[in-house]
């Protein structure tokens, strides 16, 4: 087995690379020599992990979901507490890493996507926090779904922009960013949310949220004296997929299952499932696994779940797929909804939606496994966000 997926030079295998216009080059080449720079020097990794612990508030905890387990019947779950960092998701850490990158680098102004809203809420926050002028491009129908999480961007000081094109979701929220970003590259560091678009992001991203799966291997060795059985994250773009999957690369042991949104049915093409549906091709600066129609131009997608809305995927993840380290599989929105409101009422936490569908998986997994078998979810985000919509539906 590879010790990595990574194979240099932005790529992963076939998949990542950079394909964006000329203009866009000298940016990312800064960017990129910053990151290769600050990532290795003492100081940078210092003021990180003190701010990690101090600010964010990890390490967090590995939870035992005992009456969700029992009730199930088979396998245990355990749950890594993402959704207890500061903000209520795994989207800060990679915030975190990247706004003291652009410190760094001189960059007062910050840009970001969001789409269910955590990343631009954490992106807003440290930049409040560092006192850095923010922009956040949101899709006009995710702030709609949204509302309670463009308010607390507003009010850490950030300027929403309602991207108003296409869908109105993430897709056209990165479109408006990346459109920004070409006109005022100069002065602006664009903080990219997920482990997509062109080199280095993918590597960035990852690199700043295996935090996750670094914590959460030690805390099983710690808490059970073994490693997982099965590993699960939902898979949007798959950020916090990545960040937990990395350092359980080489533990073969463990298998590796990523949760896509199957949305209404993946035969109604009303979901999101790139690597379960898609081709090979280029979406927003990179190559990937991406819903796109005969001309290669993206297809419109739909989930639950804002975070997930997405047309393509992560480098890294197709490059897990291709080899076979990883499996993806696909949830549906009803059963999303159904694990929110399980978990909810089983172990008294509120999942976001996003979450819910590696929670959905878990549930229809742990059944048909013995009890000395170990499910490990990483719970990237809590449910405040999502309980106004979960309850407009509920109705």
């Amino acid at each position: 087995m590879k010790t990595q997926a990574y194979t240099g030079n932005g790529n992963f295998g076939i998949f990542g690379g950079r394909y964006v216009p000329k203009v866009l080059e000298k940016s990312l080449n800064e960017v990129e020599k910053a990151f290769k720079h600050f990532n290795n020097d003492p100081e940078f990794l210092k003021e990180l992990q003190s701010l990690q612990k101090d600010y964010v508030g990890r390490s967090n905890p590995l939870t035992y979901a005992k009456n969700l387990s029992e009730a199930l019947g088979g396998a245990r779950i355990y749950l890594k507490r993402e959704d207890l960092n500061h903000t209520g998701a795994h989207k800060i850490n990679n915030c975190i890493g990247q706004v003291l990158l652009a410190k760094r680098m001189g960059k007062t102004r910050i840009i970001a996507e969001t789409g269910a809203g955590q990343h631009g809420v954490a992106t807003a926050t440290v930049c409040a926090l560092f006192g850095l002028s923010c922009t956040i491009y949101m899709g006009s129908e995710d702030m709609e779904r949204q509302r309670l999480n463009v308010f607390r961007m507003e009010l850490l000081g950030a300027e929403v922009v309602p991207a108003t094109l296409g869908r109105k979701t993430l897709k056209d929220a990165v479109d408006a960013a990346l459109n920004d970003y070409i006109q005022y590259s100069e002065s602006t560091y664009y903080l990219l949310g997920s482990a997509v678009g062109p080199h280095p992001y993918p590597l960035m991203v990852r690199t700043f949220q295996s935090i996750i799966g670094e914590e959460a291997r030690a805390q099983m060795l710690e808490k059970v004296g073994r490693l997982p059985d099965y590993l699960v994250a939902c898979v949007g773009g798959g950020s916090n997929a990545i960040g937990m999957f990395h350092p359980f690369y080489e533990d073969s042991s463990v298998k590796i299952i990523g949760v896509e949104p199957a949305g209404k049915g993946l035969d109604t093409g009303e979901h999101a499932a790139s690597l379960t549906l898609g081709k090979k091709g280029l979406i927003h600066g990179f190559k990937c696994y991406t819903l796109q129609d005969e001309n290669g131009d993206p297809l419109p997608v739909h989930s639950i779940a804002a975070g997930l809305d997405y047309p393509g995927v992560g480098p890294e993840h197709c490059a897990y797929k291709d080899s076979g380290r990883a499996t993806y599989e696909s949830v549906t929105d009803e059963e999303a909804l159904d694990a929110f409101l399980t978990l909810s009422k089983s172990e008294g936490i509120i999942p976001a939606l996003e979450s819910a569908h590696a929670v959905a998986y878990a549930i229809k997994q742990a059944p048909k496994l013995s009890k000395d078998k170990i499910i490990l979810v990483n719970l990237s985000g809590r449910g405040d966000k999502d309980v106004q919509q979960v309850q407009k539906m509920l109705v």
